[in-house]
């Protein structure tokens, strides 16, 4: 039994789930994917499938319209996120790869939990607040309710773990405050898991290359913030070695010393995780030399990492036929796991079937 820190009332949880262990996780298709959902995301993914963990990965175009989005462009998005997944070495037959609309069952167990989400849950979503800014009341009401749509996401598939950024914590509680009711509302204990979260390795929160203090962003106007999984050898480069530093000397020696340099312990960051190395390590052979050594070096190694991705990224998209053989594949088997939990639910919940 735990305590939820998102419910005020306390409602304890008694996990009892015995279900096969499952990951699900999902990359929206809006704007040119970039270094920070490489380390954070996709790099993960394929750990995670090398580690045997059973995955469904989807492009989540649902969520992708709770702002206006021009339908030609989403369309061609999609097939972005899911070139950039495979590229960066997901397996379609390993894992499952496909467009969140492609099954209707998340739409369905959505509108379910509508039900059963209680408001004031919603209303504790930081990330509403900071996406909807002053115009609150103008905005759609499904940026509103997305949580309750990503915690369909999960749970459609029973899925158990979520590789999660600190940023999406919140998400995640609300998501195991929705499994516990319904479990607890239907009389149906241990129904749902109630997933945990996976947080582990480098990488996680890649921030922007012109301010430490800011995440790496698909939306930040300008461009040499960020690195682009579709940027070639030279931009890459480039962009590296226009990056911020600060004026307080050379490479830190210590981690400690990296308190206060954002932009520097940024840059230290991506070496490290590029290189599946420690902070530390980096700093062990780079401290104490100047930034006129350390970008080239960090340059020449994103290069090295990236540049079979955008490569590989480039070919798929010149013949986008092996991406939609993938994703149909993927549709398929996630469609094979979604329509037994949903007709169960349809049973548990009540609905009257033929």
């Amino acid at each position: 039994v735990r305590q939820n820190p998102l419910n005020p009332a306390g409602m304890t949880e008694q996990v009892t789930y015995t279900g096969p262990q499952r990951i699900l996780s999902g990359i929206q298709p809006t704007g040119n994917l970039h270094l920070g959902n490489y380390l954070g995301a996709l790099k993960k993914f394929t750990d995670l499938q090398a580690k045997g963990w059973e995955g469904l990965y989807c492009v989540v175009d649902l969520h992708a319209i709770t702002f206006p989005q021009d339908p030609e462009a989403l369309a061609g998005q999609t097939r972005q996120i899911a070139a950039a997944m495979l590229a960066s070495g997901l397996d379609p037959d390993e894992s499952t790869i496909f467009v969140q609309s492609s099954v209707r069952a998340h739409s369905e167990l959505a509108w379910i939990f509508n039900c059963v989400t209680r408001m004031g849950w919603l209303e504790k979503m930081t990330q509403f607040k900071d996406k909807s800014g002053k115009d609150s009341e103008r905005v759609s009401v499904g940026l509103f309710d997305y949580p309750v749509l990503q915690a369909a996401d999960i749970l459609i598939y029973k899925a158990t773990h979520v590789p999660v950024g600190e940023d999406q914590k919140q998400h995640l509680e609300l998501t195991r405050n929705i499994a516990a009711r319904f479990n607890q509302q239907f009389n149906a204990p241990g129904f749902f898991p109630l997933p945990e979260g996976l947080i582990e390795g480098p990488g996680a929160r890649i921030m922007s290359l012109k301010d430490g203090t800011k995440k790496m962003s698909k939306s930040d106007p300008a461009e040499n913030s960020r690195i682009n999984l579709i940027d070639d050898a030279a931009t890459i480069a480039r962009k590296i070695k226009k990056s911020k530093t600060d004026t307080l000397g050379d490479m830190p020696e210590t981690v400690e010393q990296l308190d206060g340099r954002p932009e520097v312990a940024n840059l230290v960051g991506i070496y490290a995780a590029l290189a599946g190395q420690s902070d530390e390590q980096v700093l062990t052979e780079y401290g104490g030399k100047g930034f006129g050594t350390f970008k080239p070096a960090l340059a020449d190694l994103a290069v090295a990492q990236l540049s079979p991705i955008t490569q590989e990224m480039r070919r798929l998209l010149d013949d986008p036929a092996e991406i939609d053989v993938a994703l149909a594949k993927g549709a398929e088997k996630a469609n094979a796991l979604a329509e037994p939990i949903i007709e169960e639910v349809r049973r548990v919940v009540g609905f009257w079937q033929v």
